[in-house]
């Protein structure tokens, strides 16, 4: 064989043993991973790129910890405190660049205006376990950083908003987000009403329940307010329904006799003035219904059967009211049999 022949293949042999480490660490950082299915790995507040290496290498997300170890060493890393998802066979680079952008996963929850406790308990299930909710629920710290410290519970305080969560964050610091939400975005537009904020609160948050018809609100804040001038009972029937949950009985139903006979300071029928906090998450126009309340002579109310409500002045015109209700239930009642 020719010498030149044996020199070229020789050459070829060394080249390839040299290149041999570059492609073994180029397939390990570009290559396709172990992961089989989407994963979720949690980098909670004070997690060291040790920790995380470790755990994502036990969860079959990446081959070799030490590799990502050294690469987030040689890179200065700083984690970033969040939810990671990551698709099936992601590289060992896509992980390490997913961590270094920061590219956090987060869940969307909606907390609607008329809300009340039970119902922001369910939406935030996912990431306030149940008895640390209601523990946070009466929480004066939070009621304080509401803008209410005399507020006995978290009713009320949190803005009606869509929030960007993500499952390493800590219960009360979600929790803190959305009073501090409430602060900046409602509780400025409690001031300057006929009432002090707070009860400016718990008036809209009344008219809420009451109606979504932002034309009734002004209307019905104005019942109210009148009645709180004239010393009677609000007779308000959500209250009494908050006051049967309050007691432990979550149907949600419209009330019955025994719930508006119910002793409770929650149930305006059974005390006078406002309830001790709000029963819901009031709108912003029912907020402004409830700075400014329709002065008039209306003192009664009652649904109309078509979603709206019928005013009146006076006791004789409320109970015509009240039978032209009846009657227009048992109309629909009888053509819904038909």
């Amino acid at each position: 064989m020719p010498r030149s022949s044996v020199s070229l293949r020789l050459f070829l042999a060394i080249t390839l043993l040299a290149l041999l480490p570059v492609l073994g660490g180029w397939w390990a950082w570009k290559g396709q991973g172990p992961l089989q299915q989407q994963a979720t790995v949690l980098v909670k507040k004070g997690t060291s790129i040790n920790k995380v290496a470790d755990q994502l290498e036990r969860d079959g997300v990446i081959r070799s910890a030490s590799l990502f170890k050294l690469w987030a060493r040689a890179r200065k890393l700083q984690l970033i405190r969040g939810e990671y998802t990551f698709t099936p066979q992601a590289s060992l680079s896509d992980v390490a660049g997913k961590l270094r952008r920061a590219e956090i996963h987060y869940t969307s929850v909606s907390i609607p205006e008329g809300a009340h406790a039970w119902s922001v308990e369910k939406r935030l299930k996912e990431f306030v376990p149940e008895e640390i909710f209601w523990t946070l629920w009466k929480s004066p710290r939070l009621a304080k950083a509401a803008g209410f410290d005399q507020a006995e519970s978290l009713e009320g305080l949190v803005a009606p908003a869509t929030y960007k969560l993500h499952h390493a964050m800590e219960p009360e610091e979600v929790m803190l987000m959305l009073v501090e939400a409430f602060r900046n975005q409602v509780r400025p537009k409690l001031e300057g009403g006929v009432l002090p904020p707070y009860q400016t609160l718990i008036l809209a948050s009344l008219v809420e329940k009451e109606t979504r018809l932002p034309e009734e609100q002004p209307r019905v804040a104005g019942v109210y307010k009148k009645r709180l001038d004239f010393g009677m009972r609000l007779q308000c029937d959500p209250t009494s329904l908050y006051a049967r949950w309050l007691g432990g009985d979550l149907r949600f139903t419209a009330p019955l006799v025994q719930d508006i006979r119910r002793p409770h300071r929650f149930n305006t029928y059974a005390v006078a003035g406002l309830p001790p906090t709000p029963i819901a998450i009031p709108g912003p126009t029912a907020i402004e219904a409830a700075r400014a309340p329709l002065e008039g002579r209306d003192l009664y109310f009652v649904a109309s059967g078509n979603g709206g409500h019928n005013f009146a002045p006076s006791l004789r015109d409320h109970n015509r009211n009240v039978g032209a209700f009846r009657r227009e239930m048992a109309r629909q009642r009888k053509a819904a049999r038909g």
